[in-house]
């Protein structure tokens, strides 16, 4: 399989839990690797069934293919950590909660959406105690999507030449992919208010000129 249809996803919280649902629903890519760290429930089972349903968005089967769907995700290997659902794989890690010492490399990951809202600080070197966004760099990402918005510890550090802010349908297109290693999505009420503003920015700017 090539890397670059192999997508990483690091936490499965709600948000790497849709971001999962999400590319389920698309083509992009053809298998997804999650990591969430550690084990998680009694079996590979207690994972499908969390992975299924949605307190907003209902079932992942009827959120796929509608109200007529049938329900289309199982176990395929236990120990392997490999689950099937709509026609990709998915497999589980279950080892590493350091962004560095996940093997990415070995499971063809090329790009890395970090959904744990732990890593936010650019700068941190990629050895930090607590771990580092840099460490999926480290670990044999090309990339790193940040679900939250960078963070930093240090009062008034500047942003790295290499990370960035990028709201889709804003600035997207800044995008320098031999520039940019790591990338935030910023926040939810960022994205609303950049997208608000947008046009009434650009109404006012018509209007002076």
């Amino acid at each position: 399989m090539s890397a670059a249809r192999t997508l990483g996803i690091n936490g499965l919280g709600r948000i790497g839990k849709l971001t999962l649902w999400h590319h389920l629903a698309h083509d992009g890519f053809d298998r997804i690797v999650v990591n969430v760290g550690r084990p998680v429930g009694t079996s590979l089972r207690s994972v499908v069934e969390y992975v299924s349903k949605d307190s907003t968005y209902g079932p992942l089967h009827r959120y796929l293919g509608g109200c007529s769907a049938a329900p289309d995700i199982k176990v395929v290997d236990e120990g392997q950590g490999l689950i099937q659902a709509h026609g990709k794989e998915i497999v589980l890690l279950r080892e590493a909660r350091d962004p560095k010492d996940i093997p990415w490399r070995d499971s063809g990951v090329a790009l890395v959406v970090d959904c744990t809202g732990k890593f936010q600080d650019p700068n941190d070197d990629v050895d930090s105690p607590t771990g580092s966004l840099r460490g999926h760099l480290t670990a044999g990402a090309r990339a790193v999507v940040q679900s939250s918005p960078f963070k930093s510890k240090q009062e008034g550090a500047t942003l790295p030449d290499d990370s960035a802010f990028l709201i889709f349908g804003i600035n997207h297109l800044d995008f320098d992919p031999g520039k940019h290693r790591l990338v935030s999505a910023a926040s939810c009420t960022t994205t609303a208010l950049a997208h608000m503003l947008r046009p009434l920015l650009a109404r006012d700017l018509t209007h002076d000129m």
